[in-house]
């Protein structure tokens, strides 16, 4: 490198998450690339209980993959598979290394994106160097085991209305309630199972698409 960064930014549209526990006995890289080919801009490997050597070579698949289509490939929590696969990015949680010690273990290069549940956790957050924060749960969720409680639209107000930071809106979003999430000013909407879960995931991506279009005129 030459001193400039080749940091990529948070895209707007869909923002899909791999959940093979959801995904109807397929597997990441079968669900992933029916995501990819349908146009989605950023995918993150999401897996919880799968062993570190099972998680680097599905993510070396994904890797290319997104690479292939022009996609963002951000890792969640796991900072070595991101540095170890070339990934754009990593996306940690409140409970998970220091925002500044991930920053210092990854690099100025890659994305870091936050949960946050919170004005204070998101403006923390800003002020820490995030590149994007994840703004939710907007609805109850049980996609993760750990969750908190759903943080609904007054959050997402907020962060609309007084941060500049990019942001994800996650979190029970679904077909029947993207319109609202976005109508309140979200223009990246993370989805899992209405995505993963769906037996023809190309149609459930266009449809969701359709939505976006028009709610972002």
């Amino acid at each position: 490198m030459n001193g400039i960064s080749s940091k990529p930014t948070l895209p707007s549209g869909i923002y899909a998450l791999t959940s093979e526990l959801h995904s109807q006995g397929r597997s990441n890289i079968e669900v992933a690339s029916e995501i990819l080919a349908s146009g989605v801009p950023i995918l993150q490997y999401r897996e919880k209980s799968k062993k570190v050597r099972k998680m680097y070579e599905e993510c070396l698949v994904l890797r290319a993959l997104t690479q292939e289509y022009g996609a963002l490939f951000i890792i969640n929590d796991h900072l070595d598979l991101a540095l170890a696969v070339c990934a754009d990015g990593v996306h940690i949680g409140q409970d998970d290394l220091p925002l500044s010690k991930v920053r210092e273990i990854v690099g100025p290069n890659l994305m870091i994106g936050v949960s946050t549940h919170s004005p204070d956790q998101a403006r923390a957050a800003v002020s820490g160097g995030a590149d994007y924060i994840g703004v939710g749960p907007i609805y109850a969720t049980h996609t993760k085991i750990d969750v908190c409680d759903p943080v609904g639209l007054d959050y997402l107000d907020y962060v609309v209305k007084n941060l500049e930071i990019p942001f994800v809106a996650i979190g029970g979003i679904k077909e029947h309630n993207l319109a609202t999430v976005l109508k309140a000013g979200a223009r990246t909407v993370a989805l899992v199972t209405e995505i993963v879960g769906n037996p023809d995931i190309a149609n459930k991506i266009k449809s969701l698409q359709r939505i976006m279009e028009t709610q972002t005129l």
